[in-house]
């Protein structure tokens, strides 16, 4: 029998939190372990390989243009979700769009990760644009395509307009400089200078650099990189956008990168990385500081590979689908299926969860903040309810 998380978040809160831990515990389970867990057991690598051979050729094989030129390009339109429309969506609604109507049916792709360019830079432009970008994974319903990114242009927020960028993975062979798709599930994803960080659920994260965006041929659906024609196909994208590096796990515990976002309020910056499960009991979150200088991981002392988590807690809170944390408060999103609303808990160490049942929309993902305008955005995966929408954080 299916156990709803409604029933399950019902019994956190009436179960007793370890106060001096902070530990958010989940009944039937085992009992928790100390909230605080040992950060060191997190680890990540850096790996390049040989990507900078081959950016540095496809760079030279194609057009490389800006991410203004992409939002310029926008070949969709999206549809602004008025106050009326967003108060019965949402609770505090702040602002949002649907995505069109081919994006918001298709079966072939679904949308998870969000990010904007208030993550990329803290004046919330990027090339004098406001945007938001969205990942979605390739269900393989029509051939297996890796993953796209939406560019969405809000700098007019009444007239929201997007275009789809394909996700590739430079490589070399036989001196021949090629691409190829990425099959992730890109469950979270931030911006942040002119890198795209994606959550990779069992590696790690993989980065895209911004400053590399090729446009290609749009003559195959089918075909994808180099073709014998000399072309380069994405299949019918006509940009693409290359990883420039990696973060690889290599510490003696495993986290499931399920979703990631930034954290400008800590210093210095940092991301925080959860996991989803269902049910939930053993969730975490951990933290790794950030290098503005780089935009790269901040490396342990005397390294230049390994990044060594800063911070690490178990949670085990279930269906968590998002997280991120503002002065040192947390907010997680929640799921509960494909019929009724998620939620939004606010949490801080050392105190209990506060939930906030039925705020969030059906389907409710990845999480991202706007500091600006205050706004929390998220965004729903499921066919014929897809959308990009913010709640005011401070509300909560």
């Amino acid at each position: 029998m299916l156990i709803s998380r409604r029933s399950v978040l019902n019994g956190l809160m009436a179960a007793p939190i370890a106060a001096a831990a902070g530990a958010l515990i989940v009944p039937g389970s085992a009992a928790a372990a100390p909230a605080s867990i040992d950060r060191t057991a997190f680890k990540l690598r850096r790996r390049a390989g040989a990507y900078a051979t081959a950016i540095a050729g496809l760079d030279a094989a194609l057009p490389n243009v800006t991410v203004q030129h992409v939002l310029d390009d926008a070949n969709r339109t999206a549809t602004r979700i008025t106050a009326s429309e967003g108060a019965g969506l949402v609770t505090n609604f702040a602002a949002g769009f649907h995505f069109d109507s081919g994006d918001d049916g298709t079966a072939e792709w679904t949308p998870q990760g969000i990010t904007t360019s208030s993550d990329a830079y803290a004046d919330g432009l990027y090339e004098d644009r406001k945007a938001v970008l969205v990942s979605w994974y390739s269900t393989g319903v029509d051939g297996e395509k890796g993953v796209r990114v939406s560019f969405v242009d809000r700098t007019d927020p009444l007239t929201p307009k997007y275009r789809h960028v394909l996700l590739v993975e430079p490589y070399t062979s036989g001196g021949v400089h090629s691409f190829r798709a990425i099959n992730v599930h890109a469950g979270g994803i931030f911006w942040y200078g002119h890198h795209l960080y994606i959550a990779d659920t069992t590696k790690g994260l993989r980065v895209f650099d911004l400053n590399h965006l090729w446009q290609t041929s749009t003559s195959s659906s089918t075909a994808c990189g180099r073709q014998s024609d000399g072309s380069y196909q994405a299949y019918g994208y006509k940009y693409v956008l290359p990883q420039a590096l990696a973060y690889d796990q290599v510490g003696s515990a495993s986290l499931t990168f399920s979703f990631v976002s930034l954290d400008r309020t800590t210093a210095p910056d940092s991301i925080l990385v959860g996991e989803y499960a269902y049910p939930g009991a053993g969730t975490r979150l951990v933290r790794w500081n950030i290098d503005y200088t780089d935009r790269e991981l901040a490396y342990d002392s005397g390294s230049t590979t390994d990044a060594t988590a800063s911070w690490a807690y178990r949670v085990d809170v279930t269906s968590m689908q998002g997280a991120l944390s503002l002065n040192g408060k947390y907010f997680l999103s929640t799921s509960d299926g494909d019929a009724n609303e998620g939620d939004l808990a606010t949490w801080k160490p050392g105190g209990s969860v506060a939930m906030n049942y039925d705020s969030l929309p059906i389907g409710n993902e990845d999480l991202t903040y706007r500091s600006s305008t205050d706004e929390l955005w998220t965004v729903t995966e499921y066919a014929g309810n897809r959308m990009a929408i913010s709640v005011t954080a401070g509300a909560f």
